[in-house]
């Protein structure tokens, strides 16, 4: 039975990147705020994205203008924010005859560097993919094509660093503990629980794909309906070594990316499927995956295989449903529907919404609660303050590694790589006064060592051996299934619950 200090003034029911940026801007404004996660932190799809900090250059196709532009004016906020998590990608977009012709992409992507905030990312250019390092991986006859700037996003790290930053200003947030039941009592809310019943002033249902469930629970009718749409996504073994991404369309009209991934990979992806199973675990199904396979192999001098895929992943996206016969037209925009004063406390349901536009949603989010609650009503903050980990330059994770390794000789550049990318400024609450690798403790493979797991018990709320390997880190893509069950019986005997 967990106890909750007091009543709270807002409970977030959803942990995943909506939910706990919410609950980080409303702790920062003042307010006891309560988290709640049914599974672990991202385990949802807040994981199981593209990993892109992006504006969304097909979302012009759909002339969602106001939808790309709030999103680019986004992406550099949280690469300030956030350096050693999100860093800049430069993306090629081939041209191919018959699909859409070279003035579209042209002004696609003139349009695209124009309509946001771009200031420190590089502008579009046309490229002569015959000279162009990123051209020698493809088929000889993709020629000509553009390159433009985006940005790549640990996507479940973001999660976590939100609700870290939440509980470090005063947030309480429990994992593994999902809401049974939802009422209005007196002036507030009763939220029951396997953990206890908590109250609080106001709540907000940012569930997901289960937002339209748990309002049921609440009592409450929706405002808006539903649209869930499966992602996919495949994990090859390196297609190319430079660091360039690539934008590819497809003569069905869809679009997908092949992006640089954990140093030894190529991530691929998404698909755009409308999913009608469970929510509970979602799988890549195998024709998305030939899908994938067959689309690669379309643009790549070599060809990618079924055998060739070492990972997949799904996620089902929760968009507004707002007609799009297609689903890759349905709009990534977000609503947020708050109850009327006379149904008593406040609910605030949060529907769509996506990882780029997540800061600027709970913004929004909590500034329509403060219409309600007036202690809300403080600045904003969250576009200026670094999470954590993310309190250096957004161009100075090199000289972070380079210090880090200065001070911890025992590193080695991989090591402190991997560090720095995941931890940034807060590896060194890891590594501690550790003189030698020995002082870490047990090491479970590819440098993922006991202090750095204590580490992730303590302070990210990892419970299982698949919160640390696919979640906290992406460990799992190179931890044998030996070493996986070592790590798996550690964190049995070790993590609390």
């Amino acid at each position: 039975m967990t106890t909750a200090p007091d009543r709270f003034d807002l409970a977030v029911i959803g942990g995943g990147v909506n939910g706990a940026g919410i609950a980080r801007d409303a702790a920062g404004r003042g307010a006891r705020v309560l988290l709640l996660e049914a599974g672990d932190l991202a385990q949802g799809t807040s994981s199981a994205s593209t990993k892109l900090i992006h504006g969304g250059l097909r979302y012009l196709e759909h002339y969602e203008f106001a939808l790309v532009r709030e999103s680019l004016f986004e992406r550099e906020r949280l690469w300030a924010i956030a350096p050693h998590i999100i860093w800049p990608l430069r993306f090629v977009l081939p041209h191919v005859p018959g699909l859409r012709p070279r003035w579209l992409l042209r002004l696609g992507v003139w349009l695209y560097d124009h309509i946001g905030g771009r200031k420190r990312l590089p502008p579009a250019e046309n490229v002569d993919l015959v000279r162009h390092p990123a051209g020698a991986a493809l088929r000889p006859e993709l020629r000509h094509g553009f390159v433009y700037s985006d940005c790549w996003v640990d996507d479940a790290r973001l999660v976590v660093l939100n609700a870290r930053d939440a509980a470090d200003r005063g947030a309480t947030v429990l994992t593994r503990c999902p809401v049974e039941r939802l009422e209005r009592a007196g002036d507030g809310w009763a939220i029951q629980t396997p953990d206890g019943t908590f109250r609080a002033a106001a709540v907000v249902n940012a569930a997901g794909p289960a937002v339209l469930d748990l309002l049921a629970r609440a009592g409450e009718a929706p405002e808006y309906g539903m649209r869930l749409v499966r992602g996919s996504h495949i994990v090859v073994p390196r297609l190319f070594a430079h660091p360039f991404a690539y934008f590819f369309q497809l003569p069905d009209g869809r679009i997908f990316f092949a992006i640089p991934y954990e140093d030894d990979f190529t991530l691929i992806g998404t698909t755009d499927r409308d999913h009608t199973g469970g929510l509970g675990a979602v799988t890549a199904s195998e024709e998305e995956i030939e899908y994938l396979c067959a689309g690669a192999s379309q643009y790549f001098r070599r060809p990618v295989r079924r055998e060739d895929v070492v990972w997949t992943y799904a996620g089902v996206r929760p968009l507004v449903d707002d007609g799009s016969g297609k689903p890759e037209a349905a709009t990534r925009g977000y609503r947020l529907d708050l109850t009327d004063p006379g149904e008593g406390a406040p609910l605030l349901s949060v529907f769509g919404g996506k990882i780029t536009t997540y800061r600027h949603l709970a913004e929004e989010a909590v500034d329509l609660l403060a219409g309600r609650m007036p202690l809300l009503e403080a600045p904003h903050w969250t576009a200026e303050a670094a999470l954590p980990g993310g309190d250096f330059a957004m161009d100075g994770v090199t000289a972070l590694q380079a210090s880090l390794e200065a001070d911890y000789p025992f590193l080695g550049p991989a090591w402190a790589h991997r560090l720095v990318r995941t931890y940034g400024t807060k590896a060194r609450d890891i590594l501690g006064s550790a003189a030698c690798r020995a002082d870490c403790g047990i090491d479970f493979g590819h440098d993922l060592t006991e202090a750095e797991v204590r580490y992730l018990i303590r302070q990210e709320w990892a419970r299982t051996a698949e919160d640390v390997l696919w979640r906290r880190t992406k460990l799992g893509l190179r931890l044998s299934a030996g070493q996986a069950r070592e790590l798996a019986q550690f964190m049995a005997s070790a993590a609390p619950g």
